[in-house]
């Protein structure tokens, strides 16, 4: 096994990425410990790896261990086996017990709110050019999803031309795919296709979409993908799903365009019904919003889209 008795002191624990329903019904780091135990690794070493291995790593010299001069954060545990955790300190105060807060969260900050800002948008906006010609057929890059993966193919389709503007193909699941730049209303729009979705109608939209956290929509034609955008814009962030020119189900994120001032339940079930929308709209991937949020990140290999254009991020260039 990876950790041994030679290897534990060098191990530590990461997460990313987990989403609201996971934080509340398992966890975070502390899931991951939980599940470490179950598969037979000692607890006081599971433990360990979610602290001390981990603070040392980052020099952090001040916290990850019960010890004079380092920082009072700390957990009681009920159950070791079970990593049940009773009471939560921060800085010496008891700031959670039981798994409910005893804290009251601060204002939000006015300079956090009110964060997406687009220029005005039409469905012609949104209209992907051909290379050339007005009526046929020609090869196109094209994002093509790997299921259960964050890294994508390269791939080359051929798709139907229409008045000069290349059409989605829905029935071989080839989708548009949409990056509106929202942080200073640059009216940067990235246009693309995407393989894999599994959308037959509609359009989800999505003010996160990493790093640069720009508005992304994947959808089946433009006056859906249109009118979650203006949702999106709308409601200042969020996740939004769109049929027929309608709303279906979205999730507010107002705070930077990507957090929720709502308690964890109230997300969670906004979340919820989030990706149950969208489950009526095809036979889509699970977790397609998290799937979506990573089109736009230009550092996985292989393809990916920004609001300058796709991007080869095998080779580092924008493809023209």
């Amino acid at each position: 096994p990876l950790v041994s008795d030679t290897t534990y002191k060098r191990c530590f624990f990461v997460v990313d990425d987990r989403t609201c329903s996971d934080l509340l019904r398992e966890g975070d780091i502390d899931a991951v410990v939980r599940k470490a135990v179950s598969r037979g690794l000692d607890p006081v070493r599971a433990i360990q790896m979610a602290t001390i291995n981990a603070a040392e790593y980052f020099r952090l010299h001040d916290r990850g261990a019960i010890a004079p001069g380092y920082m009072a954060n700390l957990i009681t545990i009920n159950d070791l086996a079970k990593v049940e955790i009773d009471m939560v300190f921060y800085r010496g105060k008891l700031v959670a017990r039981e798994g409910k807060p005893l804290f009251s969260l601060p204002p939000v900050a006015p300079e956090l709110t009110h964060t997406v800002h687009i220029k005005p948008l039409t469905a012609k906006s949104l209209s992907l050019p051909a290379k050339r010609g007005n009526l046929g057929e020609e090869t196109y890059p094209v994002i093509e999803i790997i299921p259960g993966q964050i890294v994508t193919k390269k791939a080359a389709e051929k798709v139907g031309i229409v008045d000069g503007v290349v059409m989605p193909d829905i029935e071989r699941d080839i989708l548009k795919l949409v990056v509106v730049e929202r942080h200073k209303a640059s009216g940067n729009i990235g246009l693309g296709l995407v393989k894999g979705f599994g959308l037959k109608k509609g359009a989800l939209a999505s003010s996160v979409a990493h790093d640069s956290h720009n508005i992304i929509v994947v959808g089946t034609n433009d006056l859906d993908i249109l009118k979650a955008i203006e949702e999106v814009d709308s409601l200042q962030g969020g996740l939004v799903v769109c049929a027929g020119r309608k709303v279906l189900a979205s999730l507010p994120l107002p705070i930077a365009g990507l957090l929720s001032p709502e308690p964890l339940e109230v997300v969670v079930s906004q979340h919820e019904n989030v990706e149950e929308a969208a489950a009526t709209l095809g036979n889509l991937p699970p977790a397609p919003f998290s799937i979506l949020s990573f089109l736009a990140l230009p550092v996985i290999p292989e393809l990916r889209l920004t609001d300058l254009g796709l991007v080869d991020a095998v080779e580092f260039k924008l493809i023209k």
